[in-house]
């Protein structure tokens, strides 16, 4: 969380484009955060995107339409393992690069399906930094209630509502304190 993810996304999507090259760009439908189908960014920047579900097949879509560029994913977390698998064979057998962004793990230290099965699959992983308020490196998510207390139960997934989540250190994580 707020690493950049977002940013980083938009601009390799930029720079196909600059370059006169397509991209297909897709977030999670369940991210509703800046509207449905919006991949934003803290600084500002959005973009519409499609977006996927539950029940979006890859390999149908990209059987029915040209060839992008290059595929992006946003709100990685999301996809399922059949999404991944998908899109892995996708990037291996019509040679059309994938690039996946998310979180590994939730507010509880659990890993999500998506980002577990991109763990197993990717062919490359790059980790974006950022960093708690003490200055260490943050590798964990807390979310937090309305009064700022932290959560350590419930779905994995907040749909509704405005739930809080904040980057920290993994000391942060465990014993409250930096």
């Amino acid at each position: 969380m707020n690493a950049g993810k977002s940013t980083a996304l938009l601009q390799i999507a930029h720079n196909y484009e600059e370059r006169g090259q397509t991209v297909d760009l897709f977030t999670a439908h369940v991210d509703d955060r800046y509207g449905v189908g919006n991949v934003t960014s803290r600084l500002g920047v959005t973009r519409e995107a499609e977006t996927f579900n539950d029940a979006t097949n890859f390999e149908s879509i990209y059987a029915s339409r040209s060839k992008p560029s290059c595929i992006l994913i946003d709100e990685a977390q999301f996809l399922s393992e059949a999404h991944v698998v998908q899109l892995h064979r996708l990037a291996h057998t019509s040679s059309t690069p994938v690039i996946c962004y998310g979180l590994r793990s939730d507010f509880r230290g659990q890993p999500f399906p998506g980002s577990k099965a991109l763990l197993t699959l990717a062919d490359d992983l790059e980790e974006m930094k950022t960093i708690c308020r003490c200055g260490r490196k943050a590798t964990m998510n807390v979310r937090l209630d309305e009064n700022g207390n932290r959560v350590t139960e419930g779905a994995q997934v907040e749909i509704g509502g405005n739930p809080r989540y904040e980057a920290v250190c993994a000391r942060r994580f465990y014993t409250g304190q930096c």
